[in-house]
């Protein structure tokens, strides 16, 4: 069997292996659970009533997302089972995407295997994450993306990174990295493309609505940078050992769906934990651009790297923002 071959049949089993973890999470596991699925399936029945995003009801996610919440209320199944369905067909493009990138890597059969393996076992470890939030769409867009600019295909590499950013903005830091990518092996007339291709896509999904209802577009776009220290955060447990440790007083309230804290002190910590996480962003995008020659494995190292900053030290560090990682971290070579 050829390597090709076994790869193929390597990514075929680790699709079995996820659609066979989201039905031990829908059937078996995590019956009682904090989930987004009443918004989500809120959003997807106003919509089909007629109802306009952003113009006749507040949407807190950004417009390319919304096809994820719709399109589960067209299938025969509950809106929950449905979801679910829709998710694990993301997560099966995930992979499928992994095994693009990494046939762009040229890596080993055993390292290319245990990845796309990874990919499909993961709903097990993070549990109902997987089936009860949208990241999966966002986290799909942005690794088909990478895996566009590994086989140099500029415009692919662009317009997928601008849905991604469109479906959750998060994917914007890794839009330059890939630019620098393509110029480096292509020159700057395929830089230009793929940046051409962000810009398209991203305003196909922003400017339908920004012509509508721009208060409403820009009021989801501050909720989304305008939150709170939220308790789950790293600057939020320095507080909490602070408060343990040495008596510091800290109030706790309940806002965007999450708890975060409240007062002047979380408040600079949360400043300076942006700062931080830009900081580290920024610092990853000049160590991969000062490199001399081009090279896929940085990239890939460099785009894992910039998510992984994104979700270490953002102010809000929601668990499910751990699935951004699914499939980018498995593809970087060693440890």
């Amino acid at each position: 069997m050829s390597r090709a071959s076994a790869l193929r049949l390597a990514t075929a089993a680790a699709a079995l292996l996820l659609g066979a973890s989201f039905f031990v999470l829908q059937h078996w596991l995590e019956r009682s659970r904090l989930t987004d699925i009443p918004v989500y399936a809120r959003y997807a029945s106003l919509m089909r009533a007629g109802e306009l995003p952003y113009r006749d009801f507040p949407v807190e996610y950004p417009p390319a997302a919304l096809p994820a919440f719709l399109l589960p209320s067209y299938l025969p199944w509950s809106y929950a089972t449905s979801f679910a369905v829709v998710m694990g067909v993301c997560g099966a493009g995930c992979i499928a995407a992994a095994a693009a990138a990494l046939r762009a890597l040229d890596a080993t059969l055993l390292r290319a295997t245990a990845a796309v393996l990874f990919v499909g076992v993961s709903p097990l470890a993070l549990g109902s994450l997987f089936d009860s939030r949208f990241d999966l769409w966002p986290a799909l867009l942005a690794v088909a993306a990478l895996a566009a600019a590994l086989h140099e295909r500029p415009v692919a590499a662009g317009a997928l990174a601008g849905l991604a950013f469109a479906a959750k903005l998060w994917p914007l830091a890794l839009a330059p990295l890939l630019l620098v990518h393509l110029w480096r092996r292509r020159g700057a007339v395929a830089a230009a493309a793929g940046a051409a291709g962000f810009a398209a896509a991203a305003a196909a999904c922003f400017v339908p609505f920004a012509a509508i209802a721009s208060g409403g577009v820009w009021h989801s776009l501050v909720s989304q940078l305008d939150r709170p220290l939220q308790v789950e955060s790293l600057g939020a447990a320095v507080l909490y050992a602070g408060e343990h440790l040495g008596g510091l007083p800290l109030v706790t309230v309940s806002t965007h769906g999450s708890q975060a804290l409240a007062g002047s002190l979380p408040d600079a910590v949360a400043a300076a934990s942006s700062a931080l996480e830009a900081l580290c962003v920024v610092a990853i995008w000049g160590a991969f651009a000062s490199r001399r020659r081009p090279d896929a494995e940085a990239l890939v190292a460099a785009c894992a790297a910039a998510t992984a900053a994104l979700v270490a030290f953002g102010k809000v560090f929601s668990p499910q923002f751990l699935i951004w990682l699914v499939p980018l971290v498995p593809l970087v070579r060693g440890r």
